[in-house]
């Protein structure tokens, strides 16, 4: 069975797009960093501490995206969050809690429950962020 040339010159969904993965358990961030690396993504990180993602969102460089863990060793990701809603930055949250854990400004972000199906919010994530950079 041939593969259609328009299917094979399609671009990685995520092609040319930085997203920040902020994760403090290494498998997780190890396959989520995958995934989006396959989907076409630069990785920002990934990183295991909060103190470790603010500077990265104000480096100067551009994010397009980034996959946030909700609860990162024992502190929540909301000033993270806070600071990507400011500069209109689409993000997704990946939690093993609870939506109620979610801080109230945050209720219209997608959420991902732990066992995360990594594809799946990748496609989430590149839906947000809209065409591939070419």
């Amino acid at each position: 069975m041939a593969v259609s040339p328009t299917l094979s010159r399609r671009p990685a969904p995520l092609s040319g797009r930085r997203i920040l993965v902020v994760e403090d358990e290494y498998f997780l961030a190890d396959d989520i960093s995958r995934a989006l690396r396959s989907a076409g993504a630069e990785i920002a990180g990934p990183v295991s501490e909060l103190d470790e993602a603010i500077p990265i969102i104000n480096d100067g460089g551009i994010l397009d995206g980034a996959v946030l863990d909700v609860n990162i060793h024992s502190e929540m990701v909301f000033p993270v969050a806070q600071e990507l809603k400011a500069r209109q930055v689409p993000f997704v949250f990946t939690t093993g809690y609870d939506k109620v854990s979610i801080a109230p400004q945050f209720h219209d972000v997608m959420l991902w429950e732990k066992p995360i199906d990594i594809a799946a919010m990748v496609r989430g994530l590149a839906g947000l962020i809209g065409k591939p950079k070419t």
